[in-house]
């Protein structure tokens, strides 16, 4: 996180401990571009929108890779964010991509700090991306619901937007538990990740119902996984 100077400026805080990502493939060239159109695309959401969660109907269906690369892109470009990973149930961020503390201790993260383990500052971790923070989930819960009760991880994301500029919220899919629903609610928008041949509309159409319920406003949908024969299908339409 940042921290203020005596001169007003905004500095890096140097406290933090630092996370390391060992398993972060290189993206293909069209998929670099596709979440490069999908991190400018959040510029034409106005400045009123800085938490944002990514949800999906189903499991398997993309919602953490877009999450994580979208972030990444974020960061890349100037922007100073935070990942927050909020599957407390079924969490792959930590094993995908590698993580772990750079000076080899213990990785904290989501569920501890909802339990009242660590404190926040010990659990959002500096990156090797240096406007990215992220604050991983290192230890799955059976129940993450009574986590969610109460004001404690809305405070945190409230406390989030003090300092960065996006805060992005990975959440277990909409069709599996609630607690997409809950942390639904505590954001000011969701874009909603669809498997291209995979994902129904009836299920896209309840997901859309569900984050109205919660009051959360859909900002867009992402259609991921859509093969090259489905692509070529797409620009013949665009061309003629």
């Amino acid at each position: 996180m940042l921290r203020r100077t005596g001169r007003g400026k905004e500095e890096r805080d140097d406290d933090m401990s630092k996370l390391l990502m060992k398993n972060v493939p290189t993206l293909s060239y069209s998929t670099e571009e596709a979440i490069n159109r999908l991190r400018v695309n959040l510029n034409f959401l106005g400045t009123d929108i800085r938490k944002i969660m990514l949800i999906s109907a189903n499991e398997n269906e993309g919602k953490s890779f877009v999450a994580m690369h979208l972030w990444r892109q974020v960061a890349e470009s100037g922007v100073h964010c935070v990942l927050v990973d909020g599957d407390m149930r079924k969490s792959v961020l930590v094993e995908k991509y590698q993580m772990e503390a750079a000076d080899g201790g213990e990785l904290r993260g989501t569920s501890h700090v909802l339990a009242d383990k660590t404190p926040m500052k010990e659990a959002v971790w500096q990156t090797e991306l240096e406007q990215g923070d992220l604050l991983p989930n290192t230890e799955n819960v059976v129940n993450p619901t009574v986590l969610l009760e109460g004001k404690h991880f809305q405070n945190i994301l409230e406390e989030m937007t003090g300092t960065y500029r996006y805060v992005f919220v990975d959440v277990p899919p909409l069709e599996m538990v609630s607690d997409g629903e809950k942390i639904g609610s505590m954001c000011d928008g969701a874009i909603l990740i669809v498997r291209s041949g995979k994902t129904s509309r009836k299920e896209v159409r309840n997901s859309i119902q569900l984050l109205e319920r919660a009051g959360c406003p859909l900002l867009g949908v992402v259609l991921n996984r859509v093969d090259d024969g489905q692509k070529r299908y797409y620009y013949k339409k665009y061309g003629s």
